[in-house]
């Protein structure tokens, strides 16, 4: 048995923080954030809204894509690295606003979290003879950016995606293979130090801002192609099949110099690569599924396509899976 995406669903804020609105905050340019990042915009939260809001939508998009009611769902997995609040967990805010009565867990794995989240989803519809999981990628990034640290705070951006998963044959479409991984040598390159067990909160920390994420740039960068390849050669591996055979690679959307270079190393031209950093910056384990579900709105991804996912985050962590598009 596979497990296909048999829904599908988004939800952005519609606040948008342009690179002309943060040339008026810190010291930066359009040209600058474009040629380094290729990022125009950001969507960003109001007030009102939070993750579970945006995973609730979302989440609400796909069970409908999948022409189910919110009974069907028998497990619900939530990706974020900004969670609703430390406890409990995320997915209870979630599962209550959705109208669902099945388990539910969070998955924080950085921007590699979707990944993550549909792995252990595909394994527990296999494992428990479920009909149908929910996996959700959402974030509020902007909650956690430092808004005078310019290194940081062009990259990040909210919203949420969805999808749901339900099983089908072994020959039918679904999940052909995965990569999973993570270099915890490489924890100080990107992350929050304060607000855990190791570094408590205190005035202090927050007269330093250690509440923002913190990021070597430079050495992210290095690291995160070489893990984005090697990822992604292993998932082809293991499903059988080769770069040349993708119809479509949809990356992490973390930088455009990264997804270029990490393309042209796979040997993936730019006619298979989905992009939309542009329009909505780095919205961590959103990033992916939001590529994918605009995609398959637009009607780019067709039944029988072979689609090579893979993404890099805090950790460091990364992940990959291959899949062919269709429902069961």
């Amino acid at each position: 048995m596979r497990a296909c995406i048999a829904g599908w669903g988004s939800a952005v804020p519609e606040g948008r923080l342009t690179n002309a609105d943060l040339e008026a905050r810190v010291e930066t340019s359009d040209e600058w954030i474009v040629e380094r990042t290729g990022i125009r915009e950001r969507r960003v939260a109001t007030e009102d809204e939070t993750t579970a809001s945006l995973a609730i939508a979302a989440g609400a998009a796909a069970i409908k894509s999948a022409g189910i009611t919110p009974e069907e769902v028998d497990q619900l997995v939530v990706a974020t690295a900004t969670p609703e609040q430390p406890i409990p967990h995320t997915g209870a805010f979630v599962g209550d606003g959705l109208g669902l009565r099945c388990g539910s867990f969070d998955m924080n794995v950085g921007c590699a979290g979707f990944i993550y989240g549909l792995v252990a989803g595909a394994a527990l519809l296999q494992a428990g003879n479920l009909r149908h999981v929910l996996v959700i990628g959402a974030e509020t990034l902007s909650r956690i950016v430092d808004p005078r640290d310019r290194g940081t705070c062009i990259l990040f951006g909210d919203g949420a995606a969805a999808v749901v998963l339900a099983p089908t044959g072994d020959d039918g479409p679904g999940i052909l293979g995965w990569d999973t991984g993570c270099d915890g040598s490489a924890t100080g390159l990107l992350g929050i130090p304060a607000g855990g067990s190791r570094l408590p909160a205190t005035s202090d920390t927050i007269d330093e801002g250690l509440q923002f994420i913190k990021m070597q740039g430079q050495e992210v960068f290095r690291r995160a192609v070489r893990a984005v390849v090697d990822s992604a050669n292993l998932a082809l591996e293991r499903a059988g099949i080769t770069a040349g055979d993708i119809d479509w690679f949809i990356p992490h959307q973390a930088n455009l110099r990264i997804i270029e270079a990490a393309a042209n190393r796979l040997g993936i031209d730019r006619e298979r690569t989905i992009v939309n950093i542009e329009r909505f910056g780095n919205t961590s384990a959103a990033s992916i599924p939001l590529a994918m579900t605009e995609a398959a709105d637009a009607g780019r991804l067709t039944d029988g396509d072979l689609i090579l996912i893979s993404g890099f985050g805090a950790g460091m962590s990364w992940g990959s899976a291959v899949l062919r598009w269709g429902r069961a």
